[in-house]
């Protein structure tokens, strides 16, 4: 059985380090947030400061891919979740008679919960683990490299506790990870960095319903679209959802969100969130504004072979993408599963490196390149409706539109939001571009596809607050 040492305690830290435990493997996790989980997940969903991970207090919907990781691999984890509150949604649900299953419709499911819910479930199961470790507020210092034939090989981590030794290092320390630093300073070959600005910033701001309050998910749409702005609703667990606002960094209005009554007045506009005001839920969190945003892929690897051996990246580490798909934690739970199931392999680490290169250039890398060229084009339609120039051409937004009509184009829609096909694969189909035509052609009016405000009603709201 192999020694691993996880340098990181989010979420493609905690499945990794709990995957591999549970295959008998050695795993110590370190962790250098001191935060320590308490049994009340309100106690810690605000009043836990995370600096390093912004993203945690935004809204979250986890896609089909984690319920399809964990219960594979940690089914008693999926367990906790719904136990503590986390809720199954299927694509279909908005539709008054379901279309008749075909295989895979099973899997189109979204996890409606907090981020906080999964790292608290992923957690507890990892503390009974009895060959993993678990040391919070413990960070990585540094890596044991050596000299090796065909790269500089780590073998273990340096912490306050001293060296630890590994057959295998795991960075999962996210976006803003030391381990390229390290390595550069040991004279290994700089990794490769690919990096793509976003252009977009969002303001989130979460609720509580009423008690006995209906939940609108299955009558109104979860999003509406203007064109300089997308509105869009989370549920989540425990009666809890939030309201959620996209829009370019170069929109000079933005910043009045942040005033909660401006953000209220401007949510009341957008016809799907408004629906979630309409009972009077209570705010439970000031508005919080997320921007600077980037993705990036940085993989340890490159068609030279490996930076170094002995370590890989899982997570946000390896590939961070915006959180307009949705797509982070699916991709770090995906790369956590195949790295447990493969670290039985590591007698020949250089090739083992290789193997894991080639298995994210394949699986990965893709949905990468799906969220920056979806992310530009997104900036480009918000930055050009702030600017006066519309309505324009959105397919995003006109297959939404039509997916809640058409369920064939809700299931094409949701394969690709659910990482089982890329887009140009699942609307090439003859069919699928037929029915999305015809829906054009029947919706002439841009209101059909843009519900949202125009320019003029959301600068008055905004400009009177």
């Amino acid at each position: 059985m192999a020694r691993v040492v996880v340098i990181g305690g989010g979420i493609g830290g905690l499945a990794s380090a709990l995957f591999l435990s549970r295959r008998g493997h050695h795993v110590t996790v370190l962790e250098h947030d001191p935060h320590q989980l308490s049994a009340d997940l309100e106690d810690n969903f605000l009043a836990w400061k995370r600096p390093r991970v912004p993203h945690a207090v935004q809204p979250h919907g986890l896609l089909g891919p984690v319920r399809d990781v964990l219960l594979g691999e940690a089914p008693d984890v999926y367990s906790t979740m719904l136990t503590l509150g986390a809720r199954e949604h299927h694509e279909f649900a908005c539709f008054a008679q379901p279309p008749a299953y075909r295989p895979g419709d099973e899997r189109l499911i979204t996890i409606q919960t907090r981020r906080l819910v999964l790292e608290v479930a992923l957690r507890r199961a990892l503390l009974n683990e009895p060959t993993a470790l678990l040391l919070i507020g413990h960070p990585a210092t540094g890596l044991e490299i050596s000299a090796s034939q065909n790269a500089p090989h780590v073998s273990g981590v340096h912490s306050p506790r001293g060296r630890h030794a590994a057959d295998l290092v795991l960075d999962c320390a996210g976006r803003r990870s030391p381990v390229p630093r390290w390595l550069r300073n040991a004279g290994c070959r700089a990794p490769m960095t690919e990096n793509s600005a976003t252009g977009i910033s969002y303001y989130c701001r979460w609720y509580r319903l009423a008690a006995g309050a209906p939940r609108p998910e299955s009558c109104v749409r979860t999003g509406s679209t203007s064109t300089f702005a997308t509105g869009g609703v989370f549920p989540s667990d425990n009666d809890v959802f939030a309201l959620s606002f996209v829009l370019s960094t170069a929109d000079p209005t933005r910043a009045a969100l942040t005033d909660p009554v401006n953000f209220e007045a401007a949510a009341s506009t957008f016809p799907a969130i408004s629906a979630w005001l309409t009972h009077r839920p209570a705010p439970i969190s000031p508005v919080l504004a997320m921007g600077g945003l980037h993705n990036t892929w940085s993989p340890l690897a490159d068609e030279s072979g490996p930076v170094a051996t002995g370590i890989v990246g899982v997570g946000d580490t390896l590939v961070h993408t915006n959180p307009t798909l949705g797509q982070g934690a699916a991709l770090a739970l995906r790369s956590a599963q195949w790295v447990a199931r493969r670290t039985d392999q590591v007698t020949n680490p250089y090739d083992f490196a290789c193997h894991y290169h080639r298995w994210t250039q394949r699986n990965l890398r893709p949905w990468f390149d799906t969220q920056v060229s979806t992310d530009r084009a997104t900036e480009a339609r918000l930055r050009k409706g702030t600017e006066g120039v519309g309505p324009v051409s959105d397919q995003r937004a006109t297959i939404d539109a039509c997916a809640r009509e058409d369920s064939a184009i809700m299931r094409a829609r949701a394969r690709v939001r659910h990482l089982m096909e890329q887009g140009h694969e699942a609307y090439a189909d003859p069919e699928i571009r037929a029915r999305l035509e015809y829906w054009r052609s029947s919706h002439p009016r841009t209101r059909d596809i843009f519900d949202g405000p125009d320019r003029t009603t959301w600068q008055s709201i905004l400009s009177a607050g």
